[in-house]
């Protein structure tokens, strides 16, 4: 009982109160990528649950053997290994936003999510709670870059994943799409209005 009360704070704690984008402030550099446009957000969302949460089952399995002194290179190894796999598999059926992610992906390899949860968590825990873990964080990190390109492409572009929303009749009454919600600087904005309001409901946050 205790151990799945355990694995439950594990998968569930990312999404609010250990939320590695806005609690850890972990991974804005793909926030600020990625997030003009909803499609590239959820792509690169997914490929990241996929490739953490793998990376932490492969590192966890092999925790008991990688020498102290090459545990980097061979997390690294492995995650390169899996971006990889996922950039081929994007490059095989989603084409269109495998170009618009562009390098993008192969930066996963250097997300400080990924490596954070390897070194904290899956070297030090057996494989199912390091894979609970990395989707944990994974959904947790795809969350804040789903909200944020939300709100970007529908106010910079009136479109939510390519489809105009904003009707017609609204711009001939004189709107106007805000063209600043597609330039990076308006990604940290609205991730700093995600951590405002996430801060303000959780009270026990505010000290840290």
């Amino acid at each position: 009982m205790a151990e799945k009360i355990k694995n439950s704070r594990v998968f569930l704690n990312p999404f609010s109160k250990d939320n590695p984008v806005i609690v850890q402030v972990l991974g804005i550099c793909s926030v600020l990528a990625v997030t003009a446009k909803l499609a590239p957000a959820m792509v690169m969302g997914i490929s990241v649950i996929a490739v953490l949460a793998f990376s932490n089952v492969i590192i966890s399995l092999l925790r008991n053997t990688i020498p102290t002194n090459i545990r980097i290179i061979v997390q690294l190894v492995v995650v390169a290994g899996l971006v990889v796999m996922v950039s081929q598999l994007l490059a095989a059926y989603a084409y269109e936003v495998s170009v618009q992610l562009s390098v993008f992906i192969g930066l996963i390899i250097t997300n400080c999510i990924l490596m954070g949860r390897l070194e904290a968590f899956a070297l030090g825990n057996k494989p199912w709670p390091s894979f609970l873990d990395g989707v944990g964080n994974g959904i947790g990190y795809a969350v804040i870059l789903v909200i944020v390109a939300f709100f970007r492409e529908l106010l910079g572009s009136g479109t939510l994943l390519g489809y105009q929303v904003v009707p017609d009749s609204f711009y001939e009454l004189g709107y106007v799409n805000n063209g600043l919600m597609i330039l990076p600087p308006m990604a940290l904005i609205v991730v700093a209005c995600i951590i405002w309001v996430h801060r303000s409901i959780n009270k026990d946050l505010q000290e840290q």
